[in-house]
């Protein structure tokens, strides 16, 4: 799939252009090409400081800005990769604390590119090796990695020696990579979605993972055993739970009653956690009670049950209306929108959705399908996504419309509106942009 990646700045463009020619729309698995890579630039991936690494199908980028919000809290500084972007390319890349810089980014993307044309590198290959190369040179105190696809041959698994790894929650995505045919590898598919997932277990690392049925849990506590990495599951040497309007959480070490986190979603609560557990789990930073307490609430992960404020798609409706934006695409995504809107009335939610034609649109439908008053189908810009006739019938007004600001214009203007703008982190990315809110 073409990833879109684009630019205001000449530079950066330029680069972008080289590699969507040398890869154009390459999803490639795999960890030859990334260490080939990274070996004709001097492995900065070995020159890293302190890494967390986390993978998942839904929640694994909260987590990472949980972690980072806990590790700047307590007064350090962290490099974060994450993806997809939203809005710049540049997000995927913060260099302690900071988006990297438009000039920084052109010489590094360059600098991979005029090494590595032979090698064919995949997009996000390329881009990995962009991000390792200004975190080896530039300090910083941590390093959080998100896995892009899977994790047992993505390329940010080419790190060896993380200080914790994590697995946050699991769900069916990518099918056509993570489920495809290989030799010795499990049928049933939530469970061969678990052993991929636990292939960035590492030799005495601990791996923390969120709690899943037994035959996944099996799986990855045998991955652990294999690879001699600590297995520690929610559940047992640590857990976590919601009561009385806060985050209980306890391990070994202790209990901790937190606030819940800002970010909206029952579903964050259980994301907080894993990245406080992946904290007390390892030896590297100390991180105090205090910075737990305050990233509940620092935590930022835009694009994701997203509230929008004042601009100018807020102000094509009446002021009181809510306009709420959220990237998830799969059936752990709808089941989490279910669940944030589950107290809204039937037939209360006008849907505005932009699916990829790779995804169900199902996923999100059927989840949300009774609170809808309307459901407006728009495209996702620069991506082949599906038309309205390709989705189920949600036995209420249902129209298609070119672009966000014709759909707003289609509704019915009253008062008290909740508008839900949903189905692809890349149409998520293009509301922000449209409203002025950029992430930074």
């Amino acid at each position: 799939m073409v990833d879109g990646a684009k630019s205001d700045h000449p530079a950066v463009q330029k680069q972008l252009d080289r590699l969507t020619m040398l890869s154009p729309g390459r999803d490639v698995l795999g960890l030859e090409r990334i260490s080939e890579v990274l070996g004709r630039l001097d492995n900065p991936h070995q020159k890293l400081p302190p890494v967390f690494h986390v993978a998942g199908t839904n929640g694994k980028g909260s987590t990472c800005a949980f972690l980072r919000a806990a590790i700047e809290a307590e007064g350090l500084k962290a490099h974060v990769y994450t993806s997809p972007h939203l809005v710049r390319f540049n997000e995927r890349i913060r260099i302690a604390g900071k988006l990297i810089a438009d000039d920084y980014l052109a010489e590094l993307l360059a600098r991979v590119l005029d090494i590595s044309q032979d090698i064919n590198p995949s997009f996000f290959e390329a881009t990995t090796a962009a991000a390792f190369l200004a975190f080896a040179e530039m300090p910083a105190d941590a390093c959080i990695l998100e896995v892009g696809l899977g994790g047992r041959l993505d390329a940010t698994n080419i790190i060896g020696d993380p200080v914790a790894t994590g697995i946050a929650a699991l769900g069916i995505d990518h099918e056509g990579f993570l489920l495809s045919p290989e030799e010795g590898t499990p049928s049933e598919p939530m469970v061969r979605i678990a052993w991929e997932k636990a292939g960035i277990a590492k030799s005495d690392t601990p791996l923390l993972t969120q709690k899943y049925s037994h035959d996944m849990a099996e799986i990855i506590s045998g991955h652990c055993t294999k690879t001699g990495a600590q297995y520690l599951p929610r559940g047992g040497e640590w857990d976590a739970a919601i009561y009385e309007g806060q985050l209980h959480y306890r391990d070994d070490r202790g209990k901790l009653n937190l606030p819940l986190p800002a970010l909206v979603g029952a579903h964050q609560a259980d994301n907080a956690a894993l990245a406080i557990a992946m904290l007390r789990h390892q030896d590297a930073l100390h991180i105090s009670d205090g910075a737990l307490r305050a990233a509940m609430g620092w935590a930022q992960w835009p694009g994701r049950m997203h509230l929008l404020i004042s601009g100018p798609l807020t102000d094509l409706l009446p002021g009181d209306a809510e306009i709420w934006v959220d990237g998830g695409h799969n059936v752990s995504a709808g089941l989490a929108l279910a669940k944030h809107f589950a107290d809204y009335g039937a037939g209360s939610i006008d849907l505005v959705i932009g699916m990829l034609s790779n995804k169900n649109p199902d996923a999100i439908i059927a989840p949300l399908k009774e609170k809808l008053a309307s459901m407006t189908v728009i495209p996702v810009p620069g991506h082949e996504s599906h038309a309205l006739r390709d989705y189920p019938d949600v036995n209420a007004p249902a129209m298609q419309a070119d672009n966000i600001s014709g759909a707003l214009d289609t509704m019915d203007l009253g008062s008290g509106k909740t508008v839900l703008i949903a189905g692809s982190l890349y149409l998520a990315g293009d509301i922000l942009k449209a409203n002025a809110q950029v992430p930074d």
